[in-house]
């Protein structure tokens, strides 16, 4: 009797859709977690190397520049992405995915870009992150029919990149209480 009977409705295929994005999600999780445990285990041989600045800070050397600098940008990208982890593990349903994720795409590509020279295998797999998250939340606003306001979206980015970055140099300013990072990262 169901024989010559076939299942091709629009739910049906926004079921098969919807259930494709949680392995989806899964994976980015997981691809997260591993990019956020390399970027701490370089955090802390930073830190561990930078030490001394704590007592022997001097602006004029830019080999002490150029370590605090790359410290801030650590502290900086683990903040964003553990964040955007937040925001992942905070996902209760599909039409959750349109509301919370829109806004971590360009910053997960931000952090990315300035990782490129110093990090490159993390550069590419917060590459390839964005990617499957992009696709995730394209996939889930076709299911859900939500729209993008891409000016919210890069509003709420920037609000978050310059709380991050005062965050960072607030942690950063009691363990290295001789620098001011204002002053640091405008040099």
């Amino acid at each position: 009797m169901l024989v010559n009977y076939t299942l091709h409705t629009i739910e049906t295929e926004n079921i098969f859709h919807s259930v494709t994005l949680v392995p989806r999600l899964s994976y980015s999780a997981h691809l997260l977690d591993n990019i956020i445990e390399t970027l701490q285990g370089k955090r802390i041989e930073l830190k561990t190397a930078n030490q001394y600045l704590v007592t022997d800070f001097n602006y004029d050397e830019q080999s002490h520049l150029k370590s605090l600098k790359l410290e801030h940008l650590l502290v900086c990208s683990l903040e964003i992405l553990d964040r955007i982890k937040n925001q992942i593990g905070s996902i209760s349903g599909i039409n959750s995915i349109t509301e919370l994720l829109p806004s971590s795409i360009p910053m997960i590509r931000i952090i990315s870009a300035k990782l490129f020279v110093l990090f490159p295998n993390c550069s590419q797999l917060l590459s390839e992150l964005s990617v499957h998250l992009g696709s995730i939340v394209l996939d889930s606003a076709v299911l859900t029919k939500a729209r993008f306001d891409f000016s919210k979206s890069n509003h709420v980015c920037s609000t978050l990149l310059d709380e991050v970055k005062l965050m960072a140099n607030s942690k950063l300013n009691k363990q290295y209480p001789l620098v001011d990072f204002f002053k640091l990262l405008n040099v």
